[in-house]
């Protein structure tokens, strides 16, 4: 994986399944009728890390173009030998204070996206579920996380925390209400003011 001020590249090898056609890749339809590791595969699906249905790259395409960044873009060789995906960065996008701890070696990078002439910030990519979420929060108040699994027709507590509500936490949209014990049994998730804000806007 290689991230620059102008893309975030990961390489991987082996390349796509021949069964996968590289136009129906780019266009987020492309589905394998081949599995290299199936039994791998089974165990994740059963352990619900991975959907097994083909839905990373079409999700991919969906949210950056609703994000205004270019398209990304993929290759690979006709012996299929490496995959290579390039996810551009948005043509607006302003790195600032990229600053490097010395004690740990760790770099600390804060990116700001602007748009257009006036600069005004470029709200960030939040779950497609996040909206949902928002109205719920602004309308029931602080909930916790067995009724939001059931407002999104989800099943699995540790998926909703990774791909939806973490990343909402982190972004300031919403906040625990326990928050000095994130594992609390009366652990619940309330709208932030910044969270009112978004959704005005959504």
């Amino acid at each position: 994986m290689r991230i620059t001020r102008e893309e975030l590249v990961i390489l991987s090898f082996p390349g796509p399944d021949r069964s996968i056609k590289m136009d129906a890749l780019r266009q987020g339809k492309a589905v394998s009728r081949r599995y290299r590791n199936r039994r791998i595969g089974e165990f994740l699906k059963e352990l619900e890390l991975t959907e097994g249905r083909s839905t990373g790259i079409p999700k991919m395409l969906r949210v950056m173009a609703s994000n205004g960044s270019p398209t990304p873009e993929f290759e690979t060789d006709e012996d299929r030998t490496h995959y290579l995906v390039r996810l551009p960065v948005h043509p607006n996008a302003d790195w600032q204070d990229l600053t490097a701890d010395k004690s740990t070696g760790q770099v600390d990078r804060q990116v700001e996206a602007t748009r257009g002439p006036s600069k005004a910030p470029v709200k960030a990519p939040v779950s497609e579920k996040i909206p949902q979420i928002l109205r719920h929060l602004n309308q029931h108040g602080a909930t916790g996380i067995t009724e939001l699994l059931e407002l999104l027709e989800l099943k699995n507590k540790r998926r909703l925390r990774e791909n939806h509500l973490t990343p909402t936490i982190d972004q300031g949209y919403i906040e625990w209400t326990e928050p000095n014990s994130p594992n609390s049994p009366a652990q619940k998730y309330r709208l932030t003011a910044k969270g009112r804000e978004l959704l005005k806007t959504l």
